[in-house]
């Protein structure tokens, strides 16, 4: 039944549908519970929207806010307390731009440790009015569709410039499936690894053993060291509890998931991170993965034909949302 349950459990993750959060396999060093997430006390979510037309034209809104009056930046902004994260998005681009709007897929997560968090979204126009200068107001000066490549001066800042890339590159050919915010509650900054050792024929994925077997979750705390090592730092601090990592290459891949729910009183959001790990020797292919220390995770031999074919494939070409820092 456990390896069922494991099964369901990874095709969930796979197909972005994302699982409930009950608990975490680690957390803050000395055994404390890691810190519920608040928007305003210790987290910030950004939205941020990328919308591109077929002139390869992108949407830009002239910004009213004093330190940056007069630049052009994409519709970006906070979230507020009880938005989901759609939610967010759809108010931002209604006041900055005028448009209603709906996501198409989640393009990118970018932080700057687990109290920062900005989801890109590539998104498109479902309504509205692209807001001129005679509506300006506190939110924006005006919007307007400007050439990818000659794009309106100055610009706020530069970070966007990457991000029409990739928008631009994923309309042009889609690496990833698309991929929405699951609305489910987590009380915590958190992370679901999905780590894979493929062996010589045979594929594994680390589970956690405390309980029901079941996708290992780490919690972010807010110290220092985490805030500067930014959430790879939670990452690494799971899989030292239970493997030699001077033995291994340990590469996280990017997000196959992202759940949040924001209204029912709850602001902690769970990542689903793929993550690879192999021996510093990739000239030797090993069938067995790593030993695992502890009793409370072990390897699971995934033994669904498509899944594995899934998780390759994944793997292989790196289809998964950026997580970016």
């Amino acid at each position: 039944m456990a390896s069922e349950d494991l099964t369901r459990a990874l095709a969930a993750v796979l197909e972005g549908r994302g699982l409930q959060v009950q608990n975490w396999d680690s957390g803050p060093a000395g055994g404390k519970p890691p810190p519920p997430a608040r928007l305003r006390a210790n987290v910030s979510y950004v939205v941020l929207a990328v919308f591109l037309n077929e002139k390869d034209e992108v949407l830009l809104i002239q910004e009213a806010k004093r330190e940056c009056r007069g630049s052009w930046y994409l519709p970006a902004g906070r979230m507020e307390p009880g938005e989901t994260i759609v939610e967010a998005l759809r108010r931002e681009v209604k006041e900055e731009a005028g448009l209603q709007c709906e996501p198409v897929t989640l393009l990118a997560v970018e932080e700057r440790g687990p109290s920062w968090v900005r989801f890109v979204f590539l998104a498109r126009p479902t309504g509205g009015i692209l807001k001129t200068s005679k509506e300006a107001d506190a939110e924006s000066l005006q919007a307007g569709w400007f050439p990818r490549t000659s794009l309106a001066t100055p610009l706020r800042a530069h970070d966007i410039v990457h991000l029409l890339e990739l928008g631009a590159q994923y309309l042009q050919q889609a690496w990833h499936p698309p991929l929405l915010p699951q609305e489910l509650p987590c009380s915590v900054v958190c992370q679901r690894l999905i780590a894979v050792f493929i062996g010589v024929q045979t594929l594994w994925v680390l589970v956690g053993t405390a309980g029901t077997p079941h996708l290992p979750v780490t919690a972010c705390d807010f110290t220092p060291t985490e805030q500067r090592g930014g959430l790879k730092v939670a990452v690494l601090r799971l899989l030292q509890e239970c493997l030699a990592l001077h033995t291994l290459t340990v590469e996280p891949k990017g997000l196959l998931g992202l759940q949040h729910l924001g209204n029912d009183g709850s602001d902690g959001i769970c990542l689903d991170v793929l993550v690879a790990v192999a021996f510093h020797n990739a000239g030797v292919r090993a069938e067995e993965p790593p030993k695992v220390r502890g009793e409370n995770y072990a390897w699971w031999k995934v033994a669904d034909e498509d899944l594995q074919s899934q998780l390759r494939q994944r793997l292989r070409d790196c289809s998964v949302v950026p997580l970016n820092r």
